[in-house]
């Protein structure tokens, strides 16, 4: 796996340690660290996170539910090629799924949460100069609180489990998007982001669920268009699309 540098033990319980693993090595796949063919060890990451071999085990487990790394028998885990194909994919499902819950939540949410919401969205989208990693961070928490909020109201204990199965893949695209962006102090893609979410909230609190699902619909077909930049590049320097990517489904 090559040397990367070993972090303090986690100083959380189990559960959150796993997680707290699988959003790591999601990062550093999207970064590129890690790259396509690369042996994920079971020994050198519990090494390396200072924990037991169960927590990786369990968090290699959950990326290769996802599709971001191969088990192999007696070889572990290793890094699958993410191309701008995957994000489309991944995000059609996203779709489906979260405009399914979104008009099912419609008359179920909390309404005074989602005016809370929209009024710390309209506070963060009015900030003068969007330079601080606090805004980013702010931004991150409202995202996630927003689609939360609707998969936790859709009244579909299956529908909810799956969206929270996949919501880490979700916002390690996002997160590393976000960076991406951050480093070149653009934010263009966060004030989209607010009027994206403002557009659901609002259809929600009219109890428009037909209205909120469209603009839920919207919202993820422009993280598509945005999240497919931060992908591996071809070996010509361009982005792997549909067209040229690797079809991957005889595997």
């Amino acid at each position: 796996m090559g040397a990367m540098p070993t972090k303090p033990p986690l100083r959380c319980d189990h559960g959150r340690r796993r997680q707290t693993i699988v959003e790591s090595l999601l990062a550093e796949i999207f970064q590129g660290r890690l790259r396509a063919g690369q042996r994920l060890v079971t020994e050198q990451l519990a090494q390396r996170f200072g924990v037991s071999h169960t927590p990786i085990r369990e968090a290699l487990i959950e990326l290769a539910g996802v599709g971001i790394v191969d088990l192999f028998p007696n070889r572990g885990a290793v890094v699958r090629k993410v191309t701008a194909r995957d994000v489309r994919e991944i995000c059609h499902v996203r779709r489906i799924l979260e405009c399914a819950a979104t008009r099912s939540a419609c008359g179920r949410i909390d309404l005074p949460e989602l005016h809370r919401i929209a009024k710390a969205i309209r506070a963060l989208m009015a900030v003068p100069s969007p330079s601080e990693s606090a805004f980013i961070q702010e931004a991150r928490v409202l995202d996630s609180r927003l689609h939360d909020l609707i998969a936790d109201s859709c009244g579909n204990a299956y529908l909810a489990n799956e969206l929270s199965r996949l919501k880490t893949l979700f916002r390690a695209f996002r997160d590393v998007a976000w960076e991406h962006d951050q480093a070149r102090n653009d934010y263009h893609r966060i004030a989209e982001e607010g009027h994206e979410h403002l557009a659901i909230v609002e259809s929600l609190v009219g109890g428009d669920g037909k209205g909120a699902a469209r603009a839920m619909a919207e919202h993820i077909r422009s993280g598509i268009r945005y999240w497919s930049r931060t992908m591996p590049v071809d070996s010509n320097g361009k982005i792997e699309t549909k067209k040229n990517a690797p079809d991957r489904r005889r595997n």
